[in-house]
């Protein structure tokens, strides 16, 4: 039924038509209890009677109604007039993404900002059961002050039902080919396991949001064909092209998160939205300003940008070097506790010998230099240490800080800087050693393991002057083993890119690698007990997970 000016529908009155599409007709209206302008989307009475498209109207209604984000657009009501179903909604003031589009392709900013809140607004669904399963263009929406809201919900499937609730479709999203609009406009947008027919989990979400993103930098789509045929069949076998031949100032980070959301296999893509909005959120922090392409050393301290930039820099005790979460069991999964506030990025962080003090290096409040503080595991007070900038690499069980202090400009290569040593009493420091890139104290405090770079021949000496390993790429996080006999590292075989492998190397310097095939990797942490090792990595992309492994290889995730 077409409703005209001042028309009542339940308690709301009719003010003017907004728009129609397959799923009904949309009004503004006002409601005078509240005294409030709303949206009303209206079923036809002729399409009450098709029990698929009242049952997917239902859904939408509840699904969205379950949801309170601020990038869902919010229900307010549901109910029926005259035989006509109705939802009620907050009014929306902007444009389609659809319409941002028709201008051509935005900038890497923008476009990060809109996925990042796609992404949150994603995650939230997901989190109670909810697959959108029909994200597009059209159905994402821009305000005026630019925040994104994810709107019709009406194909989303309830991976939880309540107890009662009917069988749930695993169809794909697509309507029939009679519909030649609706079924180019959905299938363009579908995930590979949606075209076969298969189950579309939170994963099939991430891939369109992925081919969304790359519409958005490239003005055009990820996967499209002369017919619908045509188009599904790029999506289960073709890659989109390459973001740079046709936009130069994408970031290699960004063209590589893109690629990771376009995986044909969910097993490889982000595994949540979550880790979609964390990395995307890594990209558009405040220590990666312009978006400009990313230095190798920078893509190595995205982990570290990620846990800080969203909305406040975090120390946690817990993880890398913390032996206090692993007291009591040492295979439960760490506790995390915030001990700062502040915005920026965290670069370092080591436990003190009493296991309740902390000593990190962060860069607080958009400043270019690493300042070191401290702060106690019970109050989140931090202290700035009167030391010259720089980030901590280890403290030894005497309290004696090597400390590296590093040049501002990381655009060579890989990082490079001066090692001193000083005590945890305040004293100046003690310079050791040039072109150091990490270094870790023996469990003694009798020595250091350290890896030097110079002119990019990474080597790495425990102790110092006696080569273990040397390499042609590079070496990061060296850690000595609980009894001393090992040294744990990262080995990287492309000098400047953190893809690589966990390896470990004894005294008489037999190298073993313990995991490998990981396209990002940094940190490492043995257990206090020796028996496993723990390191950040991901096969693709920037979302690291948590990993334990053995000394025999066998791994394991931690968190």
């Amino acid at each position: 039924m077409t409703l005209s000016a001042g028309a009542r529908l339940g308690p709301y009155e009719i003010v003017s038509p907004l728009g129609a599409g397959g799923m009904g007709e949309v009004y503004r209206a006002k409601d005078p209890r509240l005294e409030r302008e709303v949206a009303v989307k209206v079923l036809p009475a002729s399409f009450a009677g098709d029990p698929d498209r009242l049952r997917r109207f239902e859904q939408e209604a509840k699904a969205a109604g379950a949801l309170n984000h601020p990038n869902i657009m919010a229900v307010y009501d549901a109910g029926s007039h005259d035989g006509a179903p109705y939802v009620v909604s907050e009014l929306l003031e902007g444009e389609p993404l659809r319409a941002v589009l028709a201008g051509g392709p935005i900038s890497a900013r923008r476009a990060i900002d809109y996925a990042a809140q796609t992404a949150r607004g994603l995650a939230a669904a997901h989190e109670k059961g909810i697959v959108h399963r029909d994200l597009k263009p059209e159905n994402l929406f821009v305000t005026k002050d630019g925040r994104v809201k994810i709107l019709d919900f009406g194909l989303a499937k309830l991976t939880r039902p309540e107890a009662g609730a009917g069988p749930l479709t695993e169809a794909p999203t697509a309507t029939a080919g009679t519909e030649p609009g609706i079924v180019l406009g959905t299938i363009g947008y579908m995930s590979p396991e949606q075209v076969r027919g298969q189950p579309a989990d939170a994963r099939s979400d991430v891939f369109t949001l992925g081919a969304i993103l790359y519409e958005l930098l490239s003005g055009k789509r990820a996967f499209r064909g002369d017919t619908a045929a045509d188009t599904m069949s790029a999506i289960l076998r073709e890659d989109p092209p390459d973001l740079s031949l046709t936009n130069q100032t994408i970031p290699p980070g960004l063209e590589r998160v893109i690629r990771h959301c376009l995986e044909k296999n969910p097993e490889q893509r982000f595994q949540s939205a979550r880790d979609l909005a964390f990395d995307l959120e890594a990209l558009s922090g405040p220590s990666t300003p312009r978006l400009e392409p990313l230095s190798p050393r920078a893509r190595r301290r995205l982990p570290s940008l990620a846990a800080t930039a969203a909305l406040a820099a975090a120390v946690v005790a817990g993880v890398f070097g913390g032996h206090l979460v692993w007291k009591a069991n040492p295979t439960s999964p760490p506790s995390y506790r915030v001990l700062t506030y502040r915005r920026g990025p965290v670069w370092s962080a080591r436990f003190a010998p009493d296991g309740q003090t902390i000593i990190y290096s962060a860069s607080w409040d958009g400043s270019q230099k690493s300042e070191l503080y401290s702060v106690r595991v019970e109050g989140p007070e931090s202290l700035r240490l009167s030391l010259p900038p720089g980030q901590v690499e280890s403290i030894s069980r005497s309290g004696e800080m090597l400390l590296l202090n590093l040049p501002n400009d990381f655009s060579i290569g890989v990082r490079a800087g001066t090692l001193s040593q000083a005590p945890l009493s305040g004293s100046a420091p003690r310079e050791l050693l040039e072109d150091v890139g990490d270094a870790d104290w023996s469990p003694d405090g009798g020595a250091f393991a350290v890896v030097r770079a110079p002119q990019r021949r990474y080597r790495l000496e425990f102790p110092v002057g006696k080569v273990l390993y040397e390499t042609t790429g590079w070496i990061s996080s060296p850690r000595v083993s609980p009894r001393g006999d090992l040294v744990a590292f990262l080995d990287h075989p492309v000098f400047g890119d953190d893809l690589g492998s966990l390896a470990v190397v004894d005294r008489s310097g037999t190298k073993r690698t313990l995991s490998t095939g990981w396209g990002s990797t940094d940190g490492v942490a043995w257990r206090p007990d020796g028996q496993e090792i723990w390191f950040s990595a991901a096969r693709a992309g920037t979302a690291r997970a948590l990993y334990g492994v053995t000394l025999s290889g066998r791994l394991r995730p931690v968190a």
